[in-house]
């Protein structure tokens, strides 16, 4: 996931561009302190071209039918990636959450994570971007928001189907936001599992308005990840947990391969001192936090999980999750605890509320 800083509907949100990606050849002799763009400069001139000749319909982009996929995975993906998002970190023997690795009656009972979700979608999610006429350079595309709805409890393995639709797009200028939409049902029973809402900022993709009022396309009458107001009050409960130097290597075994998040050069030539943590683990530890806090360790009381990306986090830093619960709803905020700045906010929706609450 490549990650910079831009503005979507006033908050910083990062750059994340999922996918593998070559070492480009034009680093690979130059001193790892060279950067082959200026943000400040190139990027500008790239969002300017690219905004000028943009004949994208809006129109065609609605009624484009997007191909349904397949995702499968076991009982081995689940558990891997519980560990990828610091699964019994701290303690091997957690009862809260040795759950989500290992059963006494076999590896078939394990539970699995509810942000798991993010991983039906498969490649679908990167590839539901290419709508037909738009165009845009994919260094430039920002993952702002995560929402995703949970019907039923995973299985601890199974096949997916997804099924994909546009569920927003917008002109601001020089940009435009694209919410897609994905819809997992499982295989066999047809049952829907879950829905994921990503939200990307696709820079240098705007300007198609064919008015002076700024285009805007969407299927639901509120967007559900829209900012939540931090309340001002002391927490409900914070959580504080370690992520470890190694935790992004560990990550991308559940199939983000993104350089950024392992290679110190390709790290550096986007602006980093290191490679960076995937912004879906981040939300994973934060969800994490809530379930343990929150629901006493029962991830099925989850009902919903909304996230926006702020800023990104180095692997071995220490993650802050901040709580507030108002009804049934948990509002969060989480920090890179040594740098004192706030990484990731949203907030989850509860089914219900523990009795020892």
């Amino acid at each position: 996931m490549l990650y910079s800083h831009c503005n979507i509907s006033n908050f910083t949100c990062i750059v994340v561009l999922k996918g593998e990606f070559d070492r480009p050849k034009s680093i690979r002799s130059r001193p790892a302190s060279n950067s082959l763009y200026s943000p400040s400069s190139k990027w500008g001139a790239i969002e300017d071209q690219m905004a000028s000749a943009s004949q994208f319909d809006p129109a065609l982009a609605i009624s484009h039918k997007f191909p349904d996929t397949a995702y499968s995975y076991t009982e081995r993906d689940a558990a891997i990636y519980a560990l990828g998002v610091g699964v019994c970190l701290s303690d091997a023997v957690d009862a809260d959450e040795l759950k989500y690795v290992y059963h006494e009656n076999g590896q078939e009972f394990i539970k699995v994570l509810p942000t798991f979700a993010t991983l039906l979608m498969g490649n679908s999610g990167a590839s539901s971007f290419n709508l037909p006429g738009l165009e845009f350079d994919p260094r430039l595309l920002l993952h702002g928001q995560q929402y995703i709805e949970l019907y039923k409890p995973f299985p601890s393995s199974c096949h997916i189907h997804n099924k994909i639709s546009l569920a927003g797009l917008h002109d601001k200028g020089k940009a435009a936001i694209l919410e897609i939409e994905t819809k997992s049902y499982e295989k066999d029973s047809g049952d829907l599992l879950c829905k994921n809402r990503t939200t990307v900022f696709l820079r240098g993709a705007g300007g198609f308005s064919k008015s002076s009022e700024p285009f805007s396309y969407t299927n639901y009458p509120l967007n559900q990840t829209s900012a939540v107001k931090i309340p001002e009050s002391k927490p409900f409960s914070v959580f504080e947990d370690c992520t470890k130097p190694s935790q992004a290597l560990l990550y991308r075994l559940s199939g983000d391969y993104n350089p950024l998040h392992s290679d110190p050069i390709i790290a550096k030539v986007a602006g980093f001192s290191q490679p960076i943590l995937h912004g879906l683990c981040t939300l994973g530890f934060a969800v994490r936090a809530i379930i343990k806090c929150i629901c006493r360790g029962d991830q099925d009381l989850i009902k919903s999980i909304a996230g926006r990306f702020l800023l990104h986090v180095y692997p071995g830093e220490t993650l802050v999750t901040e709580m507030w619960l108002e009804g049934l709803r948990v509002i969060y905020r989480t920090k890179a605890k040594e740098r004192k700045r706030t990484v990731l906010s949203g907030y989850i929706d509860l089914r219900g509320l523990t009795s020892s609450l």
